[in-house]
């Protein structure tokens, strides 16, 4: 017998050490509207209902982010007509949504080359933030126009600038310095990384953030991605010992002694 989504989620509850931010590839929009004999647009405002899903159950949990790969550097690359059709869905979903962003306490952020945005698109982003900022619940960060690889430059180039300038010594660079310099400055790494739709890898993805971060492949796609998984992975995540380059006896030994 399948336990319930409310069992799954009063065992992950009672297990404890939940993830304090969890960080979601979703991938496989396009694949399941496919699958289902459906425009490839059609898996993407199916995905939505997930986004929405996941923000409310992250929040239930009391995760205190929540950072979705919503659209990558690389996606400019697909079709125009895609591309539009893609940024007309996150102005109507960013705007139907910050209500219930409102009611559950929920603060809106994003990351990444804001600026390649469309304007209106851009333009409704930042009054979602601005409407939501006072909020002290869950952190819902988007990804949007986003590259590791391209996080990671910038902040190179902002470093360089600073020594150039002589208001930073090269020998006061170190990872905490650096980290400062990214897009996702203030928040913490995330402590688990998911991907949906069976694939195994980061994408450019929060290649900086991601380095001690637990990965968990989901097999199921984005739109299909509801509570049960994300109750499942989290579980998943429970299970791992995370040693940070120590070895076991250290961390029970910590833990002992803690």
């Amino acid at each position: 017998m399948q336990v319930s989504e409310q069992e799954l989620m009063e065992q992950v509850l009672q297990r404890g050490d939940l993830p304090g931010h969890i960080a979601i590839i979703m991938d496989g929009n396009g694949r399941w509207a496919v699958s289902q004999g459906l425009p490839r647009l059609a898996g993407h405002k199916e995905g939505v209902v997930s986004v929405r899903e996941i923000t409310r159950a992250a929040g239930e949990l009391g995760i205190s982010a929540l950072t979705l790969f919503t659209f990558s550097s690389e996606n400019w690359r697909r079709p125009k007509t895609e591309v539009d059709a893609l940024m007309r869905l996150l102005v109507t979903t960013i705007r139907g949504e910050v209500q219930d962003l409102m009611d559950n306490n929920v603060r809106l952020t994003a990351i990444g080359c804001l600026d390649d945005l469309p304007d209106v698109a851009r333009e409704e982003l930042q009054t979602a933030i601005k409407a939501t900022a006072s909020n002290a619940g869950l952190n819902l960060n988007l990804a949007l126009s986003y590259g590791g690889r391209q996080e990671i430059l910038l902040a190179v180039k902002r470093v360089a600038e600073a020594v150039a300038k002589g208001e930073l010594d090269p020998d006061d660079i170190d990872e905490t310095m650096f980290s400062q310099k990214l897009y996702t400055h203030g928040m913490p790494d995330p402590d688990l990384i998911i991907r949906t739709s069976g694939e195994a890898r980061l994408s450019n993805f929060m290649i900086w953030q991601s380095a001690y971060a637990e990965l968990v492949i989901a097999d199921a796609m984005w739109p299909a991605f509801r509570r049960r998984e994300l109750y499942q992975a989290i579980q998943v995540y429970q299970q791992r010992e995370r040693r940070f380059g120590k070895i076991s006896e250290q961390i029970q030994t910590s833990t002992i002694l803690g």
